[in-house]
C-alpha cells in the first residue's frame, strides 16, 4: 500500500556531495509512464555519449559541441582541445591573480577596481548570472554592457566616468563581428578616447583565433587576448572563459565552480532514468508538455542571488529547443518558454494567475536551504526573515498543488561556487537530453541568423534611404520613397525607417508622423 511519505521518497533525486535534492513528487507521473518513455532515453543516452566523445553535433556550422570537456579535459577528443582548455584555465588564473595583486596597474598606476564585461546574449548572461549569484566583494566590482541601447550603454559608462583609469574592459565575442559587441567597445573606446585614456591598456579580448576582435587586439596590443573555440557555443560558454575569466577577477572561487559543474556532469552520465537528475528533469519537461512544449515553464527560486537564473535559463532553454524541424526535416515547432522573476515576489505579482488562471504552465521552484552567512534575528515572537521566506515557498507549492498545478523543486544547501556549477550543468545535460526525446538539434540556432540577416536588411535600408535624401532636393512622400527605391511594397518599413531617423537627426518634416498618409520628409 502506497502512501503519500513513499511517494514522496520515491520521487526524490538526492546527492550528498553536492547538497542537492530533486522534488518530482507533483508532477504526478507514473510507473506506466516510465516504461512508455524509456526507449526515447535510450536515444538520448546515446546521443549524449556520441556529443561527448566528439560527433559532429553542429551539422549547420559542422561543429564538435565540447561544453563539457571544460568541466574535465581528460574527455577531450584529441591532446589537442585538452591542451587547449588546460592552457586557457591556467592564463585565466595568472591574469586574475596579476590584477587582483595589483601586480598589474593601469597606465596611471592604479590597481584596477572596476570591470566592465561587454557581450552580448550568452557572452553576457552567463558572466551576469555567475556575477550576480556569487558576488563577495573580494574582487572588482563588475557591471555590463549587454545591448546597443544608447541609453543604456550612457547609463553604465555614466557610472565609469570618474573610475576609468581604475577599470578593466574585457570584451567577448567569438566573431568579433557581434554587432551590439562591436557597438559596445567602439562607444566605450570613445569615452576612454575623450577622458584621456588609453584604452588598449586597460582591455582584455575573449574571442575566435584570427577574428577580427582577435586582430584588432594583437595589432593595438590590448592587455591579453582569451580563447573562443568552435566546439563551444555561446549559450554554453559559461564554464569556458567568457563566464571564468569574469568571475575570477571578481574574486569568485572559479575552480569549484567547475568541480561543482563536474560532479554534475558524472551524474548525469547515468544511463538509468531514475539515478541521472538530468534525465528526471528533461522526463518532467517532456510528461508535463506532452513532448510538444505545451505548458510554459516558470523558473522560482526562492533566493535573490538567483533573480538572473530564470534570464539565462531562457536563452539556454529556448534558443536550444526552440525549433521548427525535427532531425528528419519534419516540421514540429517545439519550444518551451521560460519566465520568473523570484520568490517570494511572484506571490504578489503572477501567482494569482498560476493558481487560479490559465493551466498552461508547470513551476520549478529552486530552494536555498541556508538562509545567510551569520546568525539571523527574531522579525516576531518565533521566526527569522529567512522562516517567513521558506513558509511563502511551500505556501506556493502547496496552493499550486491543491488546484492541480504541477510543480517541481530544486533543493540546494547553500548557495555556492560548487551548487551554482552543479545547477549550470544539470540543465545543459537536461536540455540535451530534452532535445532527443524529441528528435531535434539543440546546438544550432537558425532563427538567430534569420534575425541577423532581417536586421542588415533594415540598415542596408536605412543607408539607402538617407542617400536618396540627401541627393533630392525638397520633400518626399512614402510612396514617392518606395517607387525611387524600388520597395514598392516596403511603405510600413520606409516609414518606420523614418520615424527612428526623425527622433534622432535633423529633418525637414511637411506634415506629421502621427499621420503617415500626408507626411513628407526631406534633408536640411
Amino acid at each position: 500500500m502506497t502512501t503519500p511519505w513513499n511517494d514522496y521518497h520515491n520521487s526524490l533525486f538526492t546527492n550528498e556531495d553536492l547538497g542537492l535534492f530533486l522534488d518530482l513528487s507533483c508532477i504526478d507521473f507514473n510507473d506506466s509512464q516510465y516504461q512508455t518513455i524509456e526507449p526515447l532515453f535510450e536515444t538520448a543516452f546515446s546521443d549524449m555519449h556520441k556529443l561527448e566523445q566528439g560527433s559532429i553535433s553542429n551539422p549547420d556550422e559542422n561543429r564538435q559541441v565540447g561544453h563539457y570537456w571544460l568541466r574535465n579535459p581528460e574527455l577531450a577528443p584529441n591532446s589537442i582541445i585538452k591542451h587547449q582548455i588546460k592552457q586557457s584555465l591556467k592564463m585565466i588564473e595568472a591574469f586574475s591573480n596579476d590584477v587582483l595583486t595589483g601586480k598589474l596597474l593601469s597606465p596611471s598606476g592604479h590597481a584596477f577596481s572596476q570591470l566592465l564585461v561587454i557581450g552580448i546574449g550568452g557572452s553576457a548572461l552567463g558572466p551576469q548570472f555567475i556575477a550576480e549569484a556569487l558576488g563577495n566583494h573580494k574582487g572588482l566590482q563588475v557591471s555590463f554592457l549587454d545591448n546597443t541601447d544608447p541609453d543604456g550603454i550612457d547609463t553604465t559608462l555614466n557610472q565609469l566616468v570618474g573610475e576609468l583609469s581604475q577599470t578593466l574592459v574585457v570584451v567577448i565575442s567569438k566573431s568579433g563581428g557581434t554587432a551590439e559587441t562591436r557597438n559596445g567597445m567602439l562607444e566605450t573606446q570613445n569615452l576612454f578616447s575623450k577622458m584621456n585614456h588609453d584604452f588598449a591598456k586597460h582591455a582584455v579580448a575573449i574571442t575566435g583565433e584570427n577574428s577580427r576582435l582577435y586582430q584588432a587586439a594583437k595589432s593595438e596590443d590590448w592587455l591579453s587576448i582569451f580563447p573562443m573555440w568552435d566546439w563551444v557555443g555561446g549559450r554554453t560558454s559559461i564554464t569556458s572563459a567568457v563566464g571564468l575569466l569574469p568571475a575570477a577577477l571578481a574574486g569568485i572561487d572559479i575552480h569549484n565552480l567547475l568541480k561543482g559543474a563536474n560532479i554534475m556532469d558524472e551524474l548525469t552520465r547515468v544511463d538509468d532514468i531514475k539515478n541521472n537528475p538530468a534525465a528526471l528533469l528533461a522526463l518532467a519537461w517532456y510528461a508535463i508538455g506532452n513532448g510538444k512544449g505545451a505548458k510554459d515553464m516558470v523558473i522560482l527560486p526562492y533566493k535573490d542571488r538567483l533573480l538572473l537564473f530564470s534570464r539565462y535559463l531562457q536563452q539556454l532553454i529556448m534558443e536550444s529547443i526552440g525549433k521548427s524541424h525535427d532531425l528528419d526535416g519534419k516540421l514540429v515547432q517545439q519550444g518551451i518558454s521560460v519566465y520568473g522573476n523570484k520568490g517570494s515576489t511572484d506571490q504578489h505579482a503572477y501567482v494569482q494567475q498560476l493558481r487560479d488562471g490559465l493551466d498552461n504552465f508547470f513551476v520549478i521552484f529552486i530552494e536555498v536551504l541556508t538562509d545567510r552567512q551569520g546568525d539571523s534575528i527574531l522579525v516576531d515572537d518565533q521566526n527569522t526573515s529567512g522562516d517567513y521566506l521558506f513558509g511563502f515557498y511551500k505556501g506556493t507549492q502547496t496552493a499550486l498543488h491543491e488546484n492541480q498545478r504541477r510543480s517541481l523543486t530544486i533543493t540546494i544547501t547553500d548557495l555556492s561556487p560548487k551548487s551554482v556549477g552543479a545547477l549550470i550543468a544539470l540543465y545543459e545535460r537536461a536540455v540535451g537530453f530534452y532535445a532527443s526525446l524529441v528528435n531535434i538539434n539543440a546546438y544550432h540556432q537558425p532563427g538567430v541568423e534569420a534575425g541577423k540577416l532581417a536586421a542588415g536588411f533594415v540598415l542596408e535600408t536605412k543607408n539607402r534611404l538617407v542617400e536618396l535624401l540627401q541627393n533630392t532636393e525638397g520633400t518626399l512622400t512614402i510612396p514617392d520613397i518606395c517607387n525611387r527605391l524600388g520597395m514598392g511594397d516596403q511603405e510600413i518599413l520606409i516609414y518606420s525607417i523614418l520615424r527612428h531617423h526623425a527622433a534622432n537627426t535633423n529633418m525637414v518634416i511637411e506634415g506629421s508622423f502621427f499621420h503617415p498618409e500626408n507626411l513628407k520628409v526631406g534633408l536640411p
